[in-house]
């Protein structure tokens, strides 16, 4: 994606948008995968992950233009993380009411929204235990956490988190693995010509983000972080 928003950044950096404006612009695109996720059928999953990528687009390009004007704030670095919560809770509520089939003839099965809200939940948990380490430390009148303060005091759980690195599969939650997933779970589905895939795809999600919130809430209480 840099390939593709370097060649865009030369438009834009000598024109009167603000970082912060094209940051706005890339929430919204993050947004929007949740309605695209609505259309039935493969298109809805294309338009969820054409939404997607465009988010993550706009955020490689407003970096770079601020970069390139020299126009930094702590309002843009904020407005960027809120960005990346909403666009991955988006996606995975998007999930959820695509499951459901809200737009089908048949009864509507609410459960499937729920367990895609649940998802969206913990994916928008796991950020926020993350940044809470920060805000604890400030708090706590601490300097800024050091990369090397996040493993684990114990080998065993030091052990456990890399093999969970490795894994990645924590990353099926985050908006733009979960948008590709989907759109794989809607090709299936065409074929089978109902949602099971798609409702086993949003089960699973669900459980990896209670499972991950979990973990990663011992992983920060395991380490070095908050000392």
């Amino acid at each position: 994606m840099r390939e593709v928003s370097l060649r865009i950044d030369r438009y834009l950096v000598n024109t009167r948008i603000t970082p912060n404006q094209l940051t706005y612009l890339m929430t919204v695109c993050g947004v929007l995968a949740a309605p695209a996720l609505l259309v039935p059928g493969i298109w809805g999953a294309v338009l969820g992950v054409v939404a997607v990528q465009l988010y993550l687009l706009l955020d490689c390009v407003d970096g770079e233009v601020a970069r390139w004007k020299k126009q930094y704030s702590l309002g843009g670095v904020y407005l960027d993380r809120v960005g990346a919560y909403l666009t991955d809770a988006a996606v995975l509520v998007g999930l959820g009411l695509r499951a459901a089939d809200i737009w089908g003839t048949g009864r509507i099965d609410w459960l499937w929204a729920f367990l895609g809200t649940l998802a969206a939940l913990g994916a928008v948990l796991i950020k926020a235990e993350t940044d809470l380490v920060g805000v604890a430390r400030h708090q706590g009148g601490l300097p800024p956490v050091k990369e090397s303060a996040s493993e684990p005091r114990s080998s065993g759980m030091a052990l456990a988190r890399r093999a969970a690195a490795a894994l990645k599969f924590h990353r099926l939650i985050l908006g733009i693995e979960a948008s590709l997933l989907i759109l794989v779970l809607a090709i299936v589905d065409a074929s089978r010509g109902d949602l099971f895939f798609t409702r086993l795809g949003t089960a699973v999600l669900a459980g990896i983000a209670l499972l991950q919130t979990l973990l990663h809430l011992v992983s920060v209480l395991a380490s070095s972080r908050l000392k």
